[in-house]
């Protein structure tokens, strides 16, 4: 930190750290841009990292993980509610009438693989017993199968299996690893029954009325995925129309709850593995979204970008894929992950199993799809928010953004050459990053932090 500090570029450095946003793992380039005049071979621009402080250019590494880069998911959680409200109160260019349209708040989970340690409370709010058994007895293997625990909400066996080896693992992997299909083929399923219910075609059923929706998966504790959706009723063309009368929450109700017990996936047997039909879990939310109440606009946006910004960490397992030299038994992660990721691995050497590239997404355990994810017409995208975001930036801080130029990108001849150096910060740099002014520390004299200085 005084090494950085003590440079005569020190506050180019800071200015710079300041534009990434405090990025915890900024990524480093070395090159240059040039922009010419088609017509005339005229420079009209040009940038090179040659004055840059040490030569590189650091940008922001964009990344939604808060376990990574809390500054960068910090960006993505804020964008991420402003998309999830904006589709419910308006704003962003979708109009304030999309309130009256029907919406709720509904929630998709896995079924059960075995059972787990959980935290129960009773119909007074207090803590009971997990999982008592009257009779008690023990499972195939010699353990018992009741716990008559009261966990804390910090116990570390929440969410771990009662008997690992009756937990069905390599049933828990494959429904992860299914379950972007099964929200797939949930939204086709709901929207044939509105269709049918309306007495249409579904061929027909955008001329009359759109299914707006925007999701988000959250890992429980046992390692798998569910779903939190927002889905509402727009007329057609999105929520700038209303939907007909008969679009109602009732009929949103009805189509969640066929849906969710209509669609399936299988996967072949494989090995010791027997074919298996996967489906949604029995536990399925339908909640309407109001402007008052428990359940409102605000809570439900705040509730769905918490989860943006979240993976499978949270449960115990890595924020980083599994590399070849990776010893299993060596990862840094609890026991039921350690089980699931190993399943992964194992499963990924069977042919019929190759499709799902189990072994890339080992450390999400089998689950491959977006976090968040949201039809067309929902409402504003991500990259409108950045765009807008990048021009504010412009106009406020035009002295500092590289690249924006004063005529339209278009209409000259771009070369450029870029060279990837690396991505980080060194100790030193990653605490003047988080100073918590966000601004270049004041001039301390030449001699304020030096290398020897025992503060």
């Amino acid at each position: 930190m005084a090494a950085r500090y003590n440079r005569p570029d020190f506050r180019a450095w800071a200015r710079r750290a300041h534009t990434t946003g405090g990025c915890a793992q900024p990524v480093h380039l070395r090159g240059r841009i040039t922009h010419l005049d088609p017509a005339t071979g005229q420079i009209l621009h040009h940038y090179s990292t040659a004055r840059e402080p040490g030569g590189v250019l650091r940008v922001a590494c964009k990344t939604r993980r808060a376990s990574r880069c809390p500054a960068c998911a910090e960006t993505y959680r804020a964008d991420t509610y402003q998309l999830i409200r904006a589709g419910l109160v308006g704003g962003k260019g979708v109009p304030a009438t999309v309130t009256t349209h029907p919406a709720a708040f509904v929630t998709l989970t896995a079924p059960s693989f075995g059972p787990v340690h959980t935290r129960r409370t009773g119909k007074t709010g207090a803590v009971v017993a997990c999982r008592p058994r009257r009779g008690g007895g023990t499972c195939p293997h010699g353990r018992p199968v009741s716990c008559t625990a009261r966990h804390s909400t910090a116990d570390a066996r929440l969410g771990q299996p009662i008997c690992p080896d009756c937990f069905d693992y390599a049933g828990a992997v494959l429904w992860n690893a299914h379950a972007p299909e099964l929200w797939r083929r949930f939204t086709m399923a709901f929207r044939r029954y509105v269709a049918r219910s309306a007495g249409l075609r579904v061929s027909d059923l955008r001329e009359v009325l759109t299914v707006s929706f925007a999701k988000v998966a959250e890992y429980q504790r046992r390692g798998l995925v569910h779903f939190h959706a927002v889905i509402r009723f727009d007329g057609p063309g999105g929520p700038t129309a209303a939907p007909p009368s008969w679009a109602t929450l009732n009929l949103l109700n009805a189509g969640v709850d066929h849906a969710a017990g209509a669609v399936t996936v299988s996967t072949p047997a494989a090995g010791d593995v027997p074919a298996k039909e996967h489906v949604w879990g029995a536990q399925i939310d339908v909640r309407p979204i109001t402007t008052t109440g428990d359940l409102t606009d605000t809570a439900v946006a705040g509730y769905i970008a918490k989860y943006a910004t979240k993976a499978a960490e949270c449960v115990g397992t890595l924020d980083r894929r599994i590399r070849p030299t990776d010893n299993p038994a060596d990862l840094p992660v609890s026991g039921h992950a350690r089980r699931l990721i190993t399943e992964c691995l194992r499963l990924s050497a069977l042919d019929e199993y190759a499709g799902l590239r189990l072994a890339e997404w080992a450390h999400m355990l089998g689950f491959r799809g977006h976090f968040s994810t949201k039809s067309r017409r929902y409402s504003v995208t991500l990259g409108r928010l950045r765009t807008d975001r990048i021009e504010h930036n412009r106009r406020e801080h035009g002295e500092v953004t590289t690249g924006r130029l004063p005529f339209d990108d278009d209409q000259v001849l771009v070369i450029a050459h870029w060279r990837y150096l690396g991505q980080g910060l060194t100790p030193g740099e990653a605490l003047l990053t988080a100073a918590p002014t966000g601004k270049p520390l004041p001039s301390l004299g030449p001699s304020a932090l030096s290398s020897r200085s025992p503060a």
